[in-house]
C-alpha cells in the first residue's frame, strides 16, 4: 500500500465507501465518475484523481464496477478483515460506540471496555463486558488488540494511552479532550466532537447574518424603488 497519500484523500475514502454501500443496496451495477460526483457534490476530477492514487478502478465507456470499487476500497480501509476493538471509558460515550451496529458490519470487533466506576464493571454491554481499568493489561496480555478507543477525561487520556502503548497497542482512536503525543510508530486519530458542533455554530451563525444583511439590502432597495415611486407622480 502507498505511504504517501495525503492525508485529504485518505479522508476521503470512508466517504466513497459510504455511497457505494448505498448504491449497492439500490442495485447498481456501475456508475460514471460524474454521476458519482453529482450524488456526492463533489467534482468528477477529484474522484478520478482520488482513486488514480490507487490504480484508478475505472473503465472508459463504463465507469465504474461498484461492487468491485466497493471491496477495493474496503480493502484500502482495512474492513475486509477483523479488527479487534477495546473502549477505555464505559461511561455513555464509550457504551454508544459499543452499541453501535455498523462497527461489527464494517469489521471492527468490540472485544471489551475497561472503566473504574463499580456500577458499571462486570456488566455487557452488546456482547462485551466491561472489566475493571486495573485488568488493563492483564487483558491484553491475553488478548489480541488492534485499536483502542479512548473516551475518558483529558486527564487520565496520556496515562491510560501510555500503558496501552507499553502493552503494545499502536492504534488509539481518542475521544478525550486532549491531543495526544506518543511517538511515531503510534497511529492516533483524535477525534473532538465538540470542534465539529462549533464549526457548524459558526456556519449556521455567518448564515443568519448574512440573510440578516441581505434583508437589510432589500429593505434599502425597497425603500429607494418607493421614493423613486414617490418622486415620480410628484409626491
Amino acid at each position: 500500500m502507498k505511504e504517501n497519500i495525503s492525508k485529504a484523500v485518505i479522508s476521503r475514502l470512508p466517504r466513497y465507501y459510504r455511497y457505494l454501500s448505498d448504491l449497492i443496496e439500490e442495485n447498481v451495477d456501475h456508475i460514471s465518475s460524474g454521476d458519482l460526483a453529482k450524488r456526492m457534490h463533489v467534482t468528477a476530477s477529484q474522484i478520478r484523481q482520488d482513486l488514480n492514487n490507487f490504480g484508478g478502478f475505472g473503465q472508459q465507456g463504463y465507469g465504474y464496477n461498484i461492487s468491485y470499487l466497493h471491496g477495493e476500497i474496503g480493502k484500502l480501509l482495512g474492513i475486509d478483515r477483523q479488527n479487534k476493538v477495546i473502549i477505555i471509558g464505559a461511561g455513555h460515550l464509550g457504551q454508544a460506540l459499543a452499541n453501535y451496529q455498523n462497527f461489527s458490519k464494517r469489521g471492527f470487533l468490540v472485544k471489551a471496555l475497561f472503566d473504574i466506576d463499580s456500577r458499571v464493571i462486570g456488566t455487557v454491554i452488546r456482547g462485551a463486558k466491561v472489566y475493571d481499568l486495573k485488568e488493563l493489561e492483564h487483558f491484553l496480555r491475553q488478548n489480541e488488540v488492534d485499536i483502542a478507543a479512548l473516551t475518558l477525561p483529558r486527564d487520565q487520556a496520556t496515562e491510560v494511552a501510555t500503558r496501552l502503548v507499553a502493552s503494545g497497542v499502536r492504534a488509539i482512536w481518542n475521544f478525550a479532550h486532549t491531543d495526544l503525543q506518543l511517538g511515531e510508530d503510534v497511529l492516533i486519530e483524535n477525534v473532538h466532537l465538540s470542534e465539529s458542533l462549533m464549526q457548524l455554530s459558526y456556519r449556521m451563525l455567518a448564515a443568519r447574518e448574512g440573510s440578516g444583511e441581505n434583508r437589510k439590502e432589500m429593505r434599502k432597495k425597497a425603500g429607494t424603488a418607493h421614493a423613486k415611486r414617490g418622486a415620480d407622480f410628484g409626491l
